[in-house]
């Protein structure tokens, strides 16, 4: 169910965050996460280096996904702050056969427990709303943090794989 607050289509809400809607307005928010340390180390550079570039990073990936799906990454609120945590929700890569989930936080966010309350909340929404067939994850080999969190939130390590567009050995997870 998408209910408009303040003009952001609401998504889901677990007990301390709100899951909303990524719109072209939040791409201050986009250009500060895609260039935090963890993100370059372990997602890589997507060459989003101003405004601009993050609001087609936007328009031609997030937003892009939610037409074609109905689904993408969300925006990742506190319920009573108001304030932006980071991003969680699943995608459609071309190089998956399934959807997959994925979450990225700001550093200030990071090992708070707003990963482990989104990323549950995710799966929860997608299987109880999406009814989608099989959810998958993929997460850098070397980022022991989102590994160990996938594995919290219930996906089983099936194997490594690697992406024929990037030269990094990815762990490939299902539920």
């Amino acid at each position: 169910m998408i209910l408009k607050k303040n003009q952001e289509e609401f998504v889901f809400q677990t007990q301390n965050l709100i899951l909303v809607k990524l719109r072209k307005l939040d791409a201050p928010f986009i250009l500060e996460l895609v260039n935090s340390p963890g993100w370059l180390q372990y997602i890589g550079d997507r060459n989003v280096h101003s405004i601009l570039d993050a609001e087609h990073y936007l328009q031609n990936g997030i937003l892009k996904c939610y037409k074609e799906h109905g689904f993408g990454f969300w925006l990742v609120k506190d319920s009573i702050k108001n304030q932006k945590l980071g991003i969680c929700g699943i995608t459609k890569r071309e190089s998956l056969d399934f959807p997959d989930i994925g979450f990225a936080f700001l550093p200030k966010f990071q090992s708070m427990g707003y990963g482990f309350e989104a990323a549950k909340g995710t799966l929860k929404h997608v299987q109880e709303h999406l009814r989608l067939e099989k959810i998958v994850a993929i997460a850098n080999i070397e980022n022991v943090a989102s590994n160990r969190l996938l594995i919290k939130i219930g996906m089983r390590f099936e194997k490594v794989i690697r992406f024929p567009e990037e030269n990094r050995q990815l762990n490939f997870y299902s539920i």
